[in-house]
């Protein structure tokens, strides 16, 4: 099954349920999803479902720490509440040794000696990653191989 067609199959299961949360949740998921491919006049795929996950994933956990410094831990629940309603769609997250182990893998394939290469890197990794791994976090740990 499609993830696409699992979230909308979630969807229905919150609907029956009347899990009030996740509902709101997953239809504010299909909504982004929809968007994309009315804006974009394509169908996503997986891959493209999971770049709009890891989108609002990242969207959350921002929300999540300009609430905690403006004292609105109400918000801080429900946006966490959120993360993880949408991270159960990720597939499992990549273990510190497979992350690592794909950034030598990168560097071998692509020839990469200094912090320019940065992007040949990048572009490598990135869609073995995708969903299963921080960018922000990978981009890291690869400034400091290369560096």
């Amino acid at each position: 099954m499609a993830l696409k067609e699992r979230i909308t199959e979630d969807m229905k299961t919150a609907m029956r349920a009347a899990e009030k949360e996740r509902l709101g949740t997953v239809r504010l998921l299909l909504a982004a999803i929809k968007q994309r491919e009315v804006d974009e006049r394509i169908t996503l795929d997986d891959a493209q479902v999971l770049a709009v996950i890891d989108k609002m994933i990242k969207q959350r956990r921002e929300a999540i720490t300009q609430f905690e410094s403006g004292g609105r831990s109400d918000l801080v629940a429900k946006e966490s509440a959120e993360v993880g309603v949408l991270q159960g769609y990720l597939p499992t997250q990549l273990t510190a040794a497979e992350i690592d182990a794909l950034i030598a893998e990168a560097i071998a394939a692509t020839g990469a000696a200094s912090i320019k290469d940065m992007g040949k890197v990048m572009g490598f990794v990135r869609p073995k990653a995708q969903g299963r791994a921080d960018m922000g976090a990978l981009s890291a740990r690869i400034k400091q191989k290369l560096g």
